[in-house]
């Protein structure tokens, strides 16, 4: 059964978080996959961010479109 016979990885995973932890990476950082996880995140969080000051500041000067004088 190899579920039985299975090495058990949790002290090099263990070790692995602390080091890079010890080292004042972010937890949710070190795991090699979150690149590929916050990429998106961060595009939508910036993106909308400067959508809405965009059209913050279309607003001010008193237009209500995205393009356009209407």
């Amino acid at each position: 059964m190899p579920l039985i016979n299975a090495p058990n990885k949790v002290p090099d995973h263990q070790r692995y978080y602390q080091q890079a932890y010890n080292q004042h990476t972010r937890l949710w950082k070190i795991n090699p996959r979150s690149n590929m996880l916050l990429m998106p995140y961060y595009v939508l969080l910036w993106g909308t961010f400067g959508a809405s000051m965009y059209m913050m500041g279309r607003k001010i000067c008193g237009y209500n479109t995205w393009f356009g004088k209407n």
